[in-house]
């Protein structure tokens, strides 16, 4: 008995033995490729900035109480947007400074003009807009400073748009909006308006706050294409096909290191990171104008984002391309209602409904 228990435990002792040996060869073996040669940067988002979504968790929650909170929700949307404040219209002149929109961009249109030609539109719809916050030129800090003195200080309004469920956003997120009383909104915008052209909390901005035959400015931001060669991010044309050619098809070629020159210039164009980049299209003018669905048509199709991306506009900056008659100022004051046409056309746009041919009885 004595023997079969003594070789038990040297069985034991053994198996502890090998495991003890595989732990300390586990530990002092290298893993290769652990650690990246270049990782990512981890961005991190700047001290004064306010942290949006929460994170969603699951609450239990039955059926009657979703649909009792839903309808809060939307007693409160109402509510917000029928407690308009009271705005007064002031005497406009070039140079002030009005406050813009946030819109959608939705697609790209074609439109005809009375001569004939034939011309892209883009069209974009503005969303619900709601003033949420005025910083005067006193208040306003932005955390870069802008080297040199500042000559006409103007004050930041504050744009909100698309309304949502408050239980998406973070406490400290819905607290931007508790002084104005609207609903939280998802995306914000910031827009310099000169003292003149403060908005009350609140104040509702539709598409009547431009006009037709007016030239915008608006600001997008471009598709991310991710890291591109030369040939797609700067239109290189290639190296050639064939003769010769051993695995270059798509390079660069000489970027012009040699000579005195013994580096690499700054601004030579070579691969790296495409798109996502704020882009500003100018001159734009306004052809057509929907009351119904807030949509306005403007010219061309180069405006920076995809489809369904948001976008801002507002009043041009070319001094030659700004409005000579009165604009609605600070805003349009008023609902639209029956009395205003559903949609508002340029001089230049061609009317389909319009008859081209006339006949002449003599």
């Amino acid at each position: 008995m004595s023997i079969i228990i003594s070789t038990i435990q040297k069985c034991c002792v053994k198996s502890l033995e090998e495991k003890l040996l595989a732990l300390s060869l586990t530990s002092t073996t290298q893993i290769r490729e652990k650690h990246k040669l270049n990782p990512p940067p981890r961005l991190r988002n700047p001290t004064w900035f306010t942290k949006q979504n929460r994170v969603v968790k699951e609450e239990f929650l039955t059926h009657e109480n979703k649909e009792f909170l839903r309808e809060i929700v939307q007693d409160k949307v109402v509510e917000s947007e029928s407690k308009l404040p009271v705005v007064s219209p002031k005497e406009w002149n070039d140079k002030l400074q009005r406050t813009g929109v946030i819109a959608r961009k939705v697609g790209i249109y074609p439109m005809w003009l009375k001569d004939g030609t034939r011309i892209q539109t883009t069209l974009l719809q503005v969303l619900d807009n709601h003033v949420i916050r005025y910083y005067t030129p006193e208040e306003y800090d932005p955390p870069r400073k802008q080297v040199g003195g500042i000559k006409n200080k103007k004050g930041c309004l504050l744009l909100g748009a698309e309304s949502a469920d408050p239980s998406e956003f973070t406490k400290e997120y819905c607290g931007l909006f508790r002084e104005s009383g609207v609903i939280p909104k998802r995306v914000l915008s910031r827009f310099f308006v000169s003292p003149d052209a403060v908005l009350p909390l609140g104040t509702q901005v539709n598409v009547l706050h431009f006009q037709v035959g007016n030239v915008v400015d608006v600001r997008g931001k471009t598709v991310d294409r991710g890291f591109q060669g030369v040939m797609k991010r700067h239109g290189f044309k290639g190296m050639p096909a064939s003769h010769g050619v051993t695995k270059t098809h798509r390079k660069g070629g000489c970027i012009g290191g040699g000579g005195e020159k013994g580096r690499v210039w700054p601004g030579t164009k070579m691969p790296g990171h495409m798109g996502n980049r704020h882009r500003i299209q100018k001159g734009l003018k306004i052809l057509r104008i929907n009351t119904k669905y807030n949509i306005m048509w403007v010219s061309g199709q180069a405006i920076a984002g995809e489809t369904n991306s948001i976008v801002t506009i507002y009043d041009t900056k070319l001094p030659l391309r700004k409005p000579t008659n009165p604009v609605p100022f600070p805003t349009y004051i008023g609902e639209i209602d029956s009395t205003i046409p559903e949609d508002i056309y340029d001089e230049q746009v061609h009317m389909f409904n319009d008859p081209t041919i006339s006949y002449d009885e003599k």
